[in-house]
């Protein structure tokens, strides 16, 4: 095991003797249409079944609901009225070193103390935010974070998660023995046992409303493989391949920060000082994440933890601390044996 916590390289960290760069995502939420083209693309790759019956949920235009063991691609459905686009830029505005462009002679972005001004521009251009329409829709293609300290590679007892030579994070279906230690030790609700998506038994087989197709792999854990398959060949994840907006981007991980970080400064030089990066800081609490995301609100809006921590991450003290109340308990003991002997 590498490290609990911090800035790290998680390749190297696990020893791969054949070093590739490390993968991921960044997910532009800006442009993300909501077509759902990568939630097909991703079941149909990875032959995953459809969750549950065939049932509207009334959820906006979203029958998806969530990532889940069946569904690794999750695209959600936000509407947002005019004030609620305000707060999100009043927010923005005031986020201070998150790992973000700043803009010149506006005080509460990260390194406001930066006086040059964004590339491309004389720092005179008018940052007024644009006209704010009645309402928005926020869509957003959420994915497994393939974190830089996975919480659910650190606790599995199998073995049956393991860090590619590409930075992401597998489960080996045919190796997980389905105890659910992973799905309560990853930070943010992506790792999940897959069943058939029904409450009651499954009674009746079949394709058509009221009946459930067999479900393969049930009762493992199963999550997002950052299609490793396709990686081993050289090829783009099929959710990326398919997004008809690359609102999914797909790379090596610090070039896609880099990108993210521009994309970032382009938007607030257009006036919107909602847009903000998740994911970006390896100083957060699981290291920074292989999947970046630009959104346009706070992560509580699209259903992400605002920070955060991998669950080993305490593990050094907590031992530091279990230690010094053994040596304790010992010395008190040694205290009581040495007095009733007198």
């Amino acid at each position: 095991m590498g490290q609990l916590s911090g800035p790290t390289d998680p390749t190297s960290d696990v020893g791969w003797h054949t070093h590739e760069n490390r993968k991921g995502f960044f997910t532009d939420t800006s442009i993300c249409i909501g077509c759902k083209a990568c939630e097909v693309a991703c079941k149909e790759w990875n032959s995953n079944p459809r969750d549950g019956d065939l049932e509207l949920t009334g959820m906006s235009y979203d029958n998806t609901v969530a990532l889940g063991a069946s569904t690794w691609r999750h695209v959600a459905f936000i509407e947002q009225s005019a004030e609620r686009i305000a707060e999100a830029r009043e927010s923005g505005r005031a986020l201070v070193g998150l790992g973000m462009p700043s803009m010149p002679g506006r005080e509460g972005f990260a390194g406001a103390d930066r006086q040059d001004p964004p590339a491309g521009t004389t720092g005179d251009e008018d940052l007024t935010p644009p006209d704010t329409p009645e309402f928005r829709w926020l869509m957003s293609s959420d994915v497994c974070k393939h974190c830089t300290h996975a919480g659910c590679l650190d606790v599995c007892p199998t073995g049956a998660l393991f860090r590619t030579e590409f930075g992401t994070v597998v489960i080996q279906d045919d190796v997980c023995n389905g105890c659910g230690t992973c799905v309560a030790g990853c930070p943010f609700g992506v790792v999940e046992r897959r069943a058939d998506g029904t409450a009651a038994p499954t009674t009746r087989s079949g394709e058509r409303k009221g009946e459930q197709p067999e479900v393969p792999k049930r009762g493992v854990a199963q999550k997002c493989t950052l299609c490793y398959d396709r990686l081993l060949d050289d090829e783009t994840p099929a959710c990326a391949k398919t997004c008809p907006t690359t609102s999914i981007k797909y790379g090596d991980h610090d070039d896609l920060v880099a990108d993210a970080e521009h994309r970032v400064a382009q938007l607030h030089e257009q006036g919107m000082t909602e847009a903000r990066l998740y994911g970006a800081n390896p100083n957060d609490g699981v290291g920074g994440t292989g999947s970046v995301f630009l959104l346009l609100d706070e992560p509580e809006v699209y259903g992400l933890p605002p920070d955060p921590r991998v669950c080993t991450a305490d593990l050094p003290s907590m031992y530091k601390r279990a230690g010094v109340a053994a040596v304790g308990m010992l010395a008190a003991a040694a205290v009581s044996f040495l007095r009733g002997g007198r």
